[in-house]
């Protein structure tokens, strides 16, 4: 089955996202891409980071704040193809 395209803006690399990752996060780490994280569930905001190009949703409103462009990969599943600043 075919899935969203990820792009790493920083590194250049290129992953495939499937609905068997339950967020972007698991995902990432799927492809033994590093991320920063405590919670995995939206609410202290250490996996944040910039959505470049793309969209994402949230089965439920993260906790934690974020700014215009930025998201949480712990809580987020990409719609569509993204890229996004790792």
């Amino acid at each position: 089955m075919a899935g969203q395209r990820i792009k790493l803006c920083v590194s250049g690399a290129q992953l495939e996202c499937t609905d068997e990752h339950p967020s972007l996060l698991a995902a990432l780490e799927a492809h033994n891409i590093c991320v920063e994280y405590q919670c995995r569930e939206g609410y202290c905001g250490s996996c944040r980071t910039r959505l470049i190009k793309g969209e994402v949703s949230y089965a439920g409103q993260p906790l934690a704040f974020i700014q215009q462009g930025e998201i949480l990969p712990c809580c987020c599943k990409a719609n569509g193809d993204i890229e996004i600043e790792l």
